[in-house]
């Protein structure tokens, strides 16, 4: 099994300090990738550039960095002088549309066209990541760029994609997606058929469909399932991950936390892969002796 872990959301004047310890601690423990959220806290990008720079043999990945705030030309940019920063073939970019309450109402953007915006963002970053000059012009972005970063080898891009339109959208233009609050049964039922399906009919290799789910190792699963709802609250709320819960039949977050024994855990990811990811990021949600359980526990599936 492919499994990743996400990293804590750091916060502070020494959070860059904490989130490289962080990241050595699971690049040491044998996780395949590491992986941070791009909210309101680090900028993702900058962070792993500083982080991964220090701690080498381990893949690290955005999930997700917005896409309406940033250019796709200032994100390419950023994107390459990151991977320059940790070496080649380690970075993945994870981007997403965020919800229309973040980009209407706190960064002021028109959420109106979300597919057509990530159609045209994805026509500009995709030639710049892979060093062409882009001269295009849309309905919602432009450009007449070149990428002089520096050789950074291929940067993989995945789409934070749940619905038909943009799943077909990763599947023809990107590496895949990347998901968040999304069961095994959507996964088999809609995600992996559907951009499987999109890849085959472009001639695209099979897409990487990277679930990530709450994770918690412990005897006392009501109250880690308390706990889960409590800390994921606001992703109930969310149409797009609403959307999901409701394919799902999850009435909240908590009932996506994979919750449980070593062995209720190990089979509840197990079924996540048997549904069609082809790779596992973990979130830990509880730390001290409980969140190193459960890190033993993933690193053991992975071996």
């Amino acid at each position: 099994m492919r499994i990743g872990i996400m990293l804590s959301e750091q916060t502070g004047p020494d959070a860059l300090v904490r989130l490289t310890d962080e990241l050595q601690q699971v690049a040491g423990e044998g996780f395949e990738s590491a992986w941070l959220s791009h909210i309101f806290g680090l900028d993702a990008l900058t962070a792993l550039a500083v982080a991964g720079s220090k701690v080498p043999n381990i893949e690290l990945g955005t999930a997700v960095v917005p896409t309406y705030p940033r250019h796709p030309g200032a994100l390419a940019q950023q994107a390459a002088t990151t991977a320059l920063a940790v070496g080649r073939g380690r970075l993945t970019l994870g981007i997403g549309l965020s919800h229309q309450i973040v980009i209407e109402n706190m960064f002021g953007y028109d959420f109106g066209r979300p597919a057509r915006h990530m159609k045209e963002y994805l026509s500009i970053l995709g030639p710049l990541l892979d060093g062409q000059p882009v001269s295009y012009q849309g309905e919602t972005l432009s450009a007449n760029l070149g990428l002089t970063a520096g050789e950074t080898g291929r940067i993989p891009v995945l789409v934070a994609a749940m619905g038909t339109q943009m799943l077909k959208l990763a599947a023809r233009r990107t590496d895949g997606t990347v998901l968040w609050m999304t069961g095994p049964a959507t996964i088999a039922d809609h995600i992996a058929p559907t951009i499987t399906a999109a890849a085959a009919e472009a001639g695209r290799p099979a897409p990487r469909v990277v679930c990530s789910l709450p994770v918690l190792v412990t005897d006392d699963v009501d109250r880690g399932r308390e706990r889960a709802a409590t800390v994921f609250a606001a992703y109930g709320s969310l149409p797009s991950y609403r959307a999901m819960m409701d394919r799902e039949g999850a009435e909240g977050p908590a009932d996506l936390a994979i919750i449980g024994t070593e062995e209720q855990v190990a089979a509840r990811i197990e079924k996540v892969f048997a549904a069609g990811a082809t790779e596992f990021v973990a979130a830990p949600f509880v730390g001290g002796q409980a969140a190193e359980r459960t890190r033993k526990l993933l690193t053991q599936l992975a071996d």
